[in-house]
This record gives C-alpha cells, sequence and structure tokens, in this order.
C-alpha cells in the first residue's frame, strides 16, 4: 500500500517497507519535516500539542514522533489519549506553535496517520503541507546539540477543558438537556470516544446510569468497521431498541464525525447532522453556511430558508475552513458527520456536535425522529472504486467530462456534475487510493443508479 501524503496529513498501514507504508522511518523523517517547518515559522516558540487516539499502533508511534521533536529542540507537551478536536483546541490553549495527533481517522486497525496542524489549531494548508513534504524529500532538517534538545511534559487534562469549553458555549443549554432526561447509547468503537463522550454526557446533565456505552475498551481493535457508516452501525441500532434509549451516538476513533440513530432504531443520517445543528444554530444566529460539494444540498435549503446564503467547498477540512473565513459562515463542515463551530474552534468536533444536537432535541421538544421528519428526504448514494497503481486520473476526468458535456460541470474538486434536480461528484480520496463516487437524488434508487452508471464509465475508460 502506498504512503499517502495529503492535506489529511501522512498516512499508511503498519508494517512492510519504507515509503510504501507508515513505517518507523517514515514517522521520524515526516516528523522531522513538520518539525522544521515549524521552526521556520517561529524560532521563539518551540512547543507542540501532540495526543493519539486509541490504535494498537498509536503508543509506539506517538513515541517516535515525540522523541523526533525533542531531537529537533522542540518542546512537546504529551497529551497522551485524546481526540482530533481536542489537540486542536488544546493547541490554543497552550498557545503553542502547532500540534498533532496519531490517528486515522476512519480507517481500519492496520492504518495510521500524523495529523499535522498549525499555531491556530487548524490543519496546515496545501501550500504548507507542500513546503513540509519538499522538506521531508530534501532531509532538509538538522537536530539539535545534545545541550539543547526539548523537553516533555505529560498534560491529562485537554479533554476536560475542551467539555468545559463546550458547557460555556453559549448555545449549549445544560439545564434544558438535564430536564429531558435523556437515555443514551453510545458506540465508542474502541478508542477515545469512550473516554470523551461519556464525560460529556455527563456534564451535560446526563446520569451515568442513563449511559450505555457500546465497544469501551480503548484497545483499538475496532469491533467492526470504524467509519460510522449505516452498514456498520447494526449493532447500535439494535441496542436503542434493547435499551429503551431516545438517541444513539456514533463516533469515529479520533471523534471528529458524529452520526445519530432515533429512538426506534432508525438512521438519523451522517448526512443530516450538519443540517439539523445548522437549523438549530441558524435560529439563534444569522449568517452564511458551508459544506463541502459532495454534502447533501439539505443544508443550502435550510440555510436558505433562515435568510442566509450557502456555499459549497473543495473536500477537505482545511477546504471548508477556508471557505467559511471567506464567507464568514456562522456554522460549517462535512456531509460525513462533521461539525465545525467556527466561534468554539475551526475543526470538525463530534463533542460540540453532541452538546448542540441535545440541546435542540430538548428545546424543541422532540423526539430524534421528530426533529428528522423536519427535512427533506434527499438520499446520497456513497460509493469507490479502488485505485491500481499507474492509473491516470486526468484521464478518467476527462472522458467523463466528454461525455456529460451538456450539463452543468465544476472542476474545482474532481469532477461534479449537476442534472436538472440530482448531482454526481466524483474525486480521489485525501486517505485511500481510490475514487469516490456520491450521488444524490430525491429517489434512493435514481441515486444509485446515477452512482452505477458512473463507476460503469469509470470501469470503461480504466
Amino acid at each position: 500500500m502506498a504512503l499517502i501524503k495529503s492535506i489529511s496529513g501522512i498516512r499508511g498501514t503498519i508494517g512492510g517497507k519504507s515509503e510504501d507504508n507508515l513505517s518507523p522511518l517514515d514517522v521520524v523523517k515526516y516528523t522531522a519535516a513538520f518539525g522544521t517547518w515549524l521552526l521556520q515559522q517561529n524560532h521563539s516558540n518551540k512547543k507542540v500539542v501532540i495526543g493519539r487516539d486509541g490504535r494498537i499502533s498509536g503508543a509506539m508511534v506517538q513515541e517516535l514522533a515525540m522523541a523526533t521533536l525533542m531531537a529537533l529542540g522542540i518542546d512537546v507537551v504529551d497529551a497522551g489519549l485524546s481526540t482530533t478536536p481536542t489537540i486542536e483546541m488544546a493547541i490554543q490553549f497552550e498557545n503553542a506553535a502547532g500540534g498533532m495527533i496519531i490517528s486515522a481517522s476512519h480507517n481500519p486497525k492496520e492504518w495510521n496517520a500524523l495529523k499535522l496542524f498549525n499555531h491556530q489549531g487548524e490543519f496546515i494548508s496545501a501550500s504548507d503541507g507542500a513546503i513540509v513534504l519538499s522538506i521531508a524529500e530534501k532531509n532538509e532538517f538538522v537536530f539539535a546539540q545534545v545541550d539543547k534538545l526539548g523537553n516533555k511534559t505529560i498534560h491529562t487534562n485537554f479533554i476536560a477543558q475542551h467539555i468545559q469549553a463546550i458547557i460555556d458555549y453559549p448555545l449549549v443549554d445544560v439545564a434544558s438537556i438535564k430536564k429531558r432526561k435523556f437515555k443514551v447509547v453510545v458506540d465508542a468503537i474502541n478508542s477515545t470516544g469512550a473516554i470523551a463522550v461519556p464525560a460529556l454526557l455527563q456534564a451535560l446533565g446526563i446520569k451515568e446510569t442513563d449511559i450505555i456505552i457500546l465497544n469501551e475498551t480503548v484497545n483499538g481493535k475496532f469491533a467492526h468497521n470504524p467509519e460510522p457508516l449505516p452498514q456498520h452501525l447494526q449493532e447500535l441500532c439494535n441496542a436503542i431498541n434493547k435499551h429503551k434509549a431516545d438517541i444513539g451516538i456514533a463516533v469515529d476513533p479520533d471523534v471528529d464525525r458524529l452520526s445519530f440513530v432515533c429512538e426506534d432504531g432508525s438512521l438519523f443520517g451522517e448526512e443530516y447532522t450538519l443540517v439539523a445543528i445548522a437549523d438549530y444554530v441558524l435560529k439563534n444566529r444569522k449568517g452564511n453556511t458551508v459544506s463541502n460539494m459532495s454534502s447533501t444540498k439539505a443544508l443550502k435549503d435550510v440555510t436558505l430558508k433562515h435568510g442566509g446564503m450557502y456555499y459549497p467547498s473543495a473536500v477537505g477540512e482545511v477546504n471548508v475552513v477556508t471557505k467559511m473565513k471567506a464567507v464568514n459562515a456562522v456554522i460549517g463542515g462535512e456531509g460525513n458527520g462533521g461539525v465545525i463551530v467556527p466561534d468554539l474552534h475551526y475543526g470538525r468536533d463530534a463533542l460540540i456536535g453532541i452538546a448542540l444536537f441535545l440541546t435542540y432535541l430538548a428545546k424543541e421538544k422532540k423526539s430524534v425522529k421528530q426533529l428528522r421528519n423536519i427535512y427533506p428526504n434527499y438520499f446520497i448514494s456513497k460509493n469507490k472504486i479502488e485505485l491500481e497503481q499507474g492509473f491516470d486520473i486526468k484521464k478518467i476526468f476527462e472522458q467523463i467530462t466528454k461525455k456529460y458535456k451538456k450539463y452543468s460541470i465544476n472542476t474545482e474538486d474532481g469532477l461534479k456534475i449537476e442534472f436538472e434536480n440530482d448531482w454526481v461528484h466524483l474525486r480521489t480520496s485525501n486517505t485511500e487510493p481510490i475514487i469516490r463516487i456520491y450521488a444524490e437524488s430525491n429517489f434512493e434508487t435514481t441515486a444509485d443508479n446515477i452512482a452505477k452508471r458512473m463507476m460503469q464509465d469509470i470501469r470503461e475508460v480504466m
């Protein structure tokens, strides 16, 4: 498996040869490049926050990364087991030069990654990432003399600080949540959601006895595929009925994606996580919204209803954040269950998403199912085709563009084709060697058929 270098970090499978996988040599090389870039940005600030999710390889990779940073003369704040949004906020808490979390997000257990953040606690930009990669390729790093090595401090309170910031957030209403007496089932997928989500729920006033945790052992041995997609959430759906719970919550291993299950065991739909939370925010704050162009058009509907403007962005958290800043969006994110609340921090954050969603439910005095029924039933068919090394993606997209030239086409991020009422988006993944094919329609069969047709077109070109 090729090592993947993108705006989502340096990602690969553990084991095997260097540059073909995420080997120890690669961890050291790319961490040294990142540390060197940080020192070039600010010679006086030599503090970096680093944490990890619950993956099997996490502790090993984190130790390698911390030692490398200290070898450059950088002081490391070891956050231990943490979440991606927590590390993003911790960089701000510590006024650090940057940060890193060891996590491959939704990828299976054999994967891991170095996710890199700047001094604002945001993913480094594509241009800065290119500089980091150039430093790595040229081995342009100089390690510190023995009396100038960096120091390590351990900080285990960042999750609590993150939760307190959420409790203090103006649109989070703890009293209303507590009054509703929610019973909640959480699928923590054997990672740090098992630490952060129950702590948040209790801080929101939900009794410990009303919180049921599935897959709560933090060992990285994921009980199922860790991406919170419908086909992976059957255990959670069944548990809702078994425990007669009010809501089910699923997060991914690093807790930046969020999906809900209704009280009857049916799926709320990860595409509608952002839609519902945006609806609540826009009821209280007029403004604009942003999501990536693979996300449901329901967000646009909700935004226009509240008098705001909706803007699409390229896929990738850093691209969404850039567009949110440009249009001064009050809420944004991605249709994969990624919610970005800018006045808390510019990063996908399942924890603030949970707090805002529960507040909305409590204030509206609705069940999860009743809330879902407010929104239109658009259907997105999500598919992918694995790529073998050597395929010319540009040629594939050129041929498909030629075939569908009579329709509206956007090439800002891969290839998006808009039909009269439906759309399809083709793009290479930032995290896997695949082409993703997303299609949306008012009818499930139509969305599936559009996606199937595109997949056949791709195979014909390949």
